[in-house]
C-alpha cells in the first residue's frame, strides 16, 4: 500500500472515529493519536523521506491538508459537546451541601512532647538541641561512661564508625549545652534515640526521649524531686504520687528511678502495674563531679541534676495504649483520636 493509499484511508477512518467521539475526553485522546507527537499522522511525515524525490512535494501537501482537516474535524467536535457538557455541568443541585474536606492534626508524639516542652517552660526549662548522629565522646566518654561498659557494647548502640553513634539517649545535648555556656544551666532536649532493641509492645529500635539537666549554686536532691513532682501531676493529674528508689547511671550520683502511683488503678494494684500500684517513669540523679569537670565546670561550687523520661511511655499513660507500635504505623483510624 502506496503512502497516498495510507492517507485516504487514515482520513476516512478519522473522520468516523472523530464523529462517534461523545466526550472531550475522547475527542483528546484522538487527538493524540492522530495528531501527537508519536501519532499516526507524525509516522507518515517521517515516510516522506523515503519517497521518490518528484513524489515528496505532493506528499507533503497531502498529509498538510490532512492535518489540517483533522484538527478541524476535532475543534468543531469538541463545539459540538460543549453544550452537553455545559448541561451536565448545570445539573449539579449548587445548593447541595459540599464535603468537608478531613482536617489534619499532630501526630499523638509531638502533641505529647510539645506539651511537655511546655510544662518544663514554665517550671523555667529552655529547649535545647543536639543530632541524632553523634560522636562517642559526647554519647559515652563526656558522659562519664568507661569503655568497658556494658552500655557501649555494639549489640546495644547503632555504630556509624568506632567514634560515631546514632545516639542511645538525649543526654549528649545537656554536654554540648554545658560545653557553650557557664552556669547557671536550666535546659530539656527533646528527640530521637536509636538502640537495636527487638521491637514489640514496648520496644522499638527507635523511640523519642525528654531529659532535663539544672545547673547552678546549691542545687539539691529536693530540687529534682520537687521539678519531677510538679511535672508528673501536671501531665498524668494531681492525684499522682512520685516516689524515688536508689539505682545506678555512669553520669549521676547518686541516681534513682522515678516511679508514679499507677494510672490506672490509683496505686490499688493491677496488671499493668504487675500489682504493686507503681510504675517506672524514668532516671535520675544528681550530676557526677566528672561529667561537670568534663566540660570545665567547677564541681566543688556547682551542683546539678539531670533527669531522662521516655516520650511514647507518657503518652501511653496518658492516652491507655498498649502497644508502641500503634505509633509509627501510621493507621489513620488511630491516628485521627488524638
Amino acid at each position: 500500500m502506496s503512502l497516498f493509499e495510507e492517507v485516504a484511508n487514515l482520513g476516512r477512518a478519522s473522520a468516523e472515529e472523530v464523529t462517534s467521539a461523545a466526550t472531550a475526553e475522547a475527542v483528546e485522546a484522538l487527538r493524540v493519536r492522530y495528531l501527537g507527537r508519536r501519532g499516526l499522522l507524525r509516522n507518515l511525515f517521517d515516510r516522506v523521506r523515503d519517497l521518490p524525490q518528484e513524489d515528496r512535494r505532493e506528499a507533503g501537501r497531502v498529509l498538510n491538508e490532512l492535518k489540517a482537516v483533522i484538527s478541524a474535524a476535532l475543534e468543531e467536535r469538541l463545539g459540538l459537546l460543549a453544550p452537553k457538557l455545559r448541561q451536565e455541568v448545570l445539573a449539579v443541585d449548587l445548593s447541595y451541601p459540599g464535603r468537608r474536606p478531613r482536617s489534619g492534626r499532630l501526630h499523638p508524639l509531638t502533641q505529647t512532647m510539645e506539651e511537655i516542652v511546655a510544662t518544663f517552660g514554665r517550671l523555667g526549662f529552655s529547649l535545647a538541641h543536639g543530632p541524632d548522629v553523634e560522636l562517642t565522646y559526647y554519647n559515652f566518654d563526656a558522659l562519664n561512661t568507661p569503655p568497658d561498659h556494658i552500655s557501649r557494647s555494639p549489640t546495644d548502640n547503632f555504630y556509624i564508625t568506632d567514634d560515631v553513634v546514632l545516639r542511645s539517649q538525649t543526654s549528649p545535648v545537656q554536654v554540648r549545652t554545658m560545653e557553650k555556656q557557664p552556669p547557671p544551666v536550666q535546659v530539656i532536649s527533646v528527640g530521637r534515640c536509636y538502640r537495636p532493641d527487638t521491637v514489640d509492645a514496648t520496644h522499638c529500635f527507635m523511640f523519642h526521649q525528654v531529659e532535663g539537666l539544672m545547673v547552678d549554686e546549691n542545687v539539691t536532691f529536693a530540687d529534682l524531686k520537687g521539678v519531677l513532682t510538679l511535672f508528673y501531676q501536671e501531665y498524668l493529674g494531681p492525684d499522682v504520687r512520685v516516689r524515688f528508689l536508689p539505682h545506678f547511671f555512669p553520669f549521676t550520683e547518686p541516681s534513682g528511678e522515678v516511679h508514679m502511683s499507677c494510672v490506672f488503678c490509683r496505686g490499688s494494684g493491677c496488671s499493668v502495674c504487675g500489682r504493686t500500684g507503681w510504675l517506672e517513669g524514668g532516671g535520675c540523679g544528681m550530676v557526677d563531679p566528672n561529667v561537670l569537670a568534663a566540660v570545665g565546670y567547677d564541681a566543688e561550687r556547682y551542683t546539678g541534676f539531670a533527669f531522662g523520661l521516655g516520650i511514647e511511655r507518657m503518652a501511653m499513660l496518658r492516652h491507655g495504649i498498649n502497644d508502641i507500635r500503634l505509633f509509627f504505623e501510621n493507621d489513620v483510624r488511630f491516628l485521627e483520636q488524638f
